[in-house]
């Protein structure tokens, strides 16, 4: 018996060791090969169609069936009426629409990819009444990135298409750089809005190096090519030009809000606190309080709303690499729940 469970463990063991060095050669293969740049495509849904279709399912469920039938037979006649009208007209008149865009941004704003394709196809088929209302759901991150994402918004204000964003969760720091842009800002009465600030922190290994007699050469040309570093000794003068960027960086985000929000007391919201809904409304960080779900059923009653999501479509290679990813995982979760060692 004890040899079975030494060459069990053994066992194990070696799957363990072989699983790992075919994930890490999977990896290094789907970076390595050269591939086509990444195609998405895009989804449209008709919220509006899901919305009657929910409220015609509850009627069904919650009406006897003699009230059912008078509703049904009402839901005919008006559309009988409608289509009269629309023979009478010589020029068929159009709904107007309502686009509505999810923003989830990461840190680096990599959502951004999506973002312009899906604005990028709305600009293409926008008509004079039609609107724009994005989600927004950002604690912020990399200035360049949300700066991006700012302008890719601009491109409807550029193009006279009214839009508004919606803050059920947070918007702060570049989450807010982007929601100011909107004609109109709505959020819940307890997401989080503001932070019009900017923050960098750095660990520095210097002392620790030293105490170990490692030396950490870095060469540059410019005398501010690096201002504070993780490895080398960092000096006050670095400090001082580092201190200066980031105060440089909020004077360009402060421009930025007052340029779309002119009528905010720039130097009473822009000292990198966040708010509430409730206190960003009295503050005028926003326009109103409402949760996007109830945006989106107003404007439905008169609007026909879509959806918009660009999704791109993963390599073969990424979701190889993502089950063998997977099964590393698990097995190394299995050993760790029977405490066995692995070496």
């Amino acid at each position: 018996m004890e040899f079975l469970y030494e060459y069990g463990l053994f066992l194990a063991k070696a799957i363990t060791i072989v699983v790992a060095i075919a994930a890490v050669v999977i990896i290094i293969l789907a970076s390595a090969v050269k591939q086509k740049a990444d195609k998405g495509e895009l989804k449209l849904t008709n919220i509006s169609d899901d919305l009657e279709k929910l409220k015609h399912d509850l009627k069904e469920e919650l009406l006897t069936k003699k009230q059912f039938k008078a509703y049904e037979k009402s839901l005919k006649a008006e559309q009988k009426q409608k289509d009269k009208a629309e023979k009478k007209q010589t020029e068929p008149e159009t709904t107007p629409r309502v686009f509505v865009i999810d923003f989830k941004g990461s840190i680096d704003a990599g959502e951004v990819a999506s973002l312009r394709e899906e604005i990028s196809a709305i600009l293409t088929i926008a008509e004079p009444n039609d609107e724009v209302v994005i989600n927004v759901e950002s604690g912020g991150g990399m200035v360049h990135g949300y700066g991006l994402a700012s302008s890719q918004l601009d491109r409807l204000r550029s193009a006279d298409i009214p839009l508004t964003i919606c803050v059920d969760k947070v918007a702060a720091s570049g989450g807010y750089m982007m929601a100011c842009v909107a004609n109109k800002i709505y959020a819940a009465p307890f997401a989080i809005v503001g932070s019009i600030g900017v923050v960098a922190q750095i660990p520095n290994f210097n002392r620790l190096l030293k105490k170990h007699d490692i030396d950490y050469e870095q060469h540059t040309a410019g005398d501010f090519k690096r201002t504070l570093t993780v490895f080398g000794e960092n000096t006050d003068e670095g400090r001082e030009k580092f201190q200066q960027e980031l105060e440089e960086t909020h004077v360009l985000f402060k421009a930025f809000i007052a340029k779309y929000r002119p009528e905010l007391d720039i130097a009473k919201v822009a000292t990198g606190e966040h708010w509430y809904g409730q206190q960003a409304l009295e503050l005028g960080l926003i326009d109103g309080l409402s949760t996007s779900d109830d945006v989106m059923m107003s404007l439905a009653k008169d609007k026909t709303v879509i959806k918009v999501r660009y999704q791109l479509k993963k390599k073969i290679a990424d979701k190889i690499a993502h089950g063998a990813s997977l099964c590393v995982n698990a097995v190394f979760n299995r050993m760790a729940e029977k405490n066995q060692p692995l070496s």
